[in-house]
């Protein structure tokens, strides 16, 4: 399975973070699925595919041009595809996906996360679709998700489509519901 996996390029203040995405990356090359996410060295981006990488998983990053110009990428993954920019990669990562999860990132994770969440909730894609809530760190979107449902504007149907994630056990639960479902 291609788990493209979205987060930050910067590492965060807390070393939760760094402890939490080098497991996602062990646990997506320990069981044998292929990492797709932005490509990059930096950061908790760095951290994931390396953990990955180091576990036995195949990566494939996806990096915009002035990203690669300015030698952000990371040198060895097994696949790194160049796009010519933002819009681009995000529709190549979405492409290549058969699931996805949010980690803590910045506005653009935020951004990417909300477009497969509408492809979601609009039927335009069947793939699960997580956020890893890792320190609480998406509680606030959660609680604005609930929101949605309880004021009409996101139905109960949709909102059980989005997995708030509090561990990796949750994550390979859901993907194993969802992909059994399916």
């Amino acid at each position: 399975m291609n788990i493209t996996v979205y987060l930050g390029a910067n590492s965060g203040n807390n070393p939760v973070y760094r402890e939490s995405v080098r497991e996602l990356g062990s646990w997506i090359g320990e069981n044998r699925h292929t990492l797709v996410y932005g490509g990059s060295k930096c950061g908790l981006m760095g951290e994931l595919a390396d953990s990955a990488l180091e576990a036995g998983g195949y990566v494939i990053g996806v990096e915009p041009s002035f990203f690669i110009e300015a030698v952000k990428q990371h040198e060895g993954v097994q696949e790194l595809i160049e796009v010519k920019d933002m819009p681009e990669r995000k529709a190549k990562m979405i492409d290549l996906g058969d699931a996805f999860i949010a980690f803590p990132g910045g506005t653009g994770t935020l951004e990417e996360i909300s477009e497969v969440m509408s492809k979601v909730c609009l039927g335009h894609s069947f793939c699960p679709c997580i956020v890893y809530n890792v320190n609480g760190y998406y509680d606030d979107l959660e609680r604005l998700l609930d929101r949605m449902k309880w004021e009409g504007f996101l139905t109960t149907e949709n909102r059980a489509k989005l997995l708030f994630a509090r561990s990796i056990e949750d994550i390979d639960a859901f993907l194993h519901l969802t992909c059994a479902a399916g």
